[in-house]
């Protein structure tokens, strides 16, 4: 069958998270806690769950900052930081969301010039909330893409059929018609299962296998050499 569309994941994909704000993150709290930032994934994970309260799906960009406020609220305080939290709350804030936190990979803009010049409908798929188009149009992307469907829209997470099928539905296209890549093996294994062309992305090359590659470039070639 035709491969007609072609969906991306973001960060870890299309993005990364630029390393100048992580630095600026751990050096600003640092200076305020009086001790180096202690934020592992787990960690981060639970202050997510507390900022999110009782499982709501943000649907505006106000509910986000909203969110993250707090996010940064509470971990502060599981920093130690106990004085003028708003305010510090709000620096971070303003510091860091949609605010150069992420950066392209080198090849992004190429791949996505060059599907688009072959006649491919593009569109993203993230975990995220209702920042996704905006994060990508302040990166000069968002004009490749036609979909922008975010878990916090969609009301699902991936590997989640939902998620997927109104990314489907957005371009009014079957997963047997669409080529899909992710950072992150069940997401692209739950793409496959439902009939998406699906790549698990690499670019340390730890990960082996058909369906495995290190760089968006591998998708425009494998489309000239099946399609």
């Amino acid at each position: 069958m035709k491969i007609r569309s072609v969906f991306f994941d973001r960060d870890g994909t299309l993005t990364y998270y630029s390393p100048e704000k992580t630095e600026w993150l751990n050096r600003t709290v640092s200076s305020w806690s009086g001790k180096p930032l202690d934020l592992p994934y787990g960690k981060s994970m639970a202050l997510m769950a507390k900022a999110g309260g009782e499982g709501k799906w943000y649907t505006c960009l106000e509910d986000e900052r909203e969110f993250f406020f707090r996010y940064y609220r509470f971990m502060l305080i599981g920093e130690g930081v106990t004085d003028d939290l708003d305010r510090r709350a709000g620096t971070l804030l303003d510091g860091i969301w949609c605010n150069g936190d992420r950066l392209l990979f080198p090849e992004t803009v190429s791949v996505l010039e060059a599907l688009t010049k072959r006649g491919y409908s593009l569109g993203v798929i993230s975990d995220t909330s209702p920042s996704l188009e905006y994060t990508l149009r302040q990166l000069g992307i968002a004009k490749y893409f036609i979909s922008f469907t975010a878990s916090s829209l969609v009301g699902a997470y991936k590997p989640d059929p939902i998620i997927f099928n109104a990314a489907l539905a957005a371009h009014g296209v079957k997963a047997e018609e669409c080529v899909y890549v992710d950072d992150y093996r069940p997401e692209a294994d739950g793409a496959r299962d439902l009939g998406f062309t699906s790549f698990l992305i690499d670019r340390k090359g730890a990960e082996k296998g058909e369906w495995v590659i290190d760089s968006l470039r591998k998708i425009v070639e494998w489309l000239d050499g099946n399609t």
